[in-house]
């Protein structure tokens, strides 16, 4: 039976290269995002590539919490059921240096990232509890290992998701459904194209495909790629303050 993946912040970025991915594999397609013209040709791309998969859209917000759930219900309802739920939309762009008046957007990277993620994972596991199985994927960053100057909103949100998901994981231990947190390091998106320094940069192409190997192997948690980024997220808990306080922000 064709399995049925379920995307949010499907219309760009790695979200629109991982339902590429997913259709390569034979893979059923529920993509939400906010942007539905984009979604709209998405789709017709899809379908053309690989008209043997099933493709359906929604337009989400993720901020919209209220939505969330009748959202993905409605996905689950058409297609009879979901396998895999990945919560990938997301935004990056923080107010800079806390104290300098950018609390607003640093704030709105929390709702979006957390709130809007948390409101999808929740949902995605009401829906696997009465199916007893899924798997349910959190998107959230090497930026969540430790705090960095200029981006302290983005680090927050993508450690609040990791943490979120490892107590979902914990939760869900002795039942049949897989939480995968997946932590990547610079892939070239337009959240990220405009920083001055992405080292170890995939494009978003290889950062989709390595992504949606991880989740069908099922992994619990992993960088993306693991190398060199499990190591960088090893060594940024251990550097002094000193050396961080001189980094640039990190970001997907």
């Amino acid at each position: 039976m064709t399995q049925t993946v379920l995307i949010t912040g499907a219309s760009a970025g790695i979200g629109q290269q991982l339902a590429l991915a997913f259709a390569r594999r034979g893979y059923n397609l529920a993509l939400a995002a906010r942007r539905l013209e984009s979604l709209v040709t998405l789709k017709e791309q899809l379908l053309l590539s690989h008209p043997q998969v099933r493709v359906e859209i929604a337009a989400l917000d993720v901020n919209q919490l209220d939505s969330v759930a009748p959202v993905i219900n409605g996905f689950a309802a058409a297609f009879g059921s979901l396998d895999i739920v990945v919560a990938n939309a997301g935004v990056g762009d923080g107010g800079g240096l806390v104290g300098t008046g950018g609390f607003a957007r640093d704030a709105a990277v929390i709702q979006t990232n957390v709130l809007g993620a948390m409101a999808t994972i929740d949902a995605a596991v009401a829906i696997f509890r009465k199916q007893k199985q899924g798997h349910v994927v959190a998107i959230s960053s090497v930026a969540a290992s430790r705090g960095v100057p200029g981006a302290a909103a983005y680090c927050t949100s993508k450690a609040a998701i990791a943490m979120y998901a490892d107590a979902v994981r914990a939760e869900l231990h002795s039942k049949p459904i897989k939480v995968t947190t997946l932590f990547p390091g610079y892939i070239d998106t337009e959240m990220n194209n405009r920083m001055k320094r992405r080292p170890f940069l995939v494009t978003v192409e290889n950062g989709a495909e390595r992504i949606a190997k991880l989740i069908e192997r099922g992994v619990q948690q992993s960088a993306v790629p693991g190398w060199p980024w499990g190591f960088v997220m090893w060594l940024l808990r251990k550097l002094p303050i000193s050396i961080i306080a001189k980094q640039a922000p990190f970001a997907d």
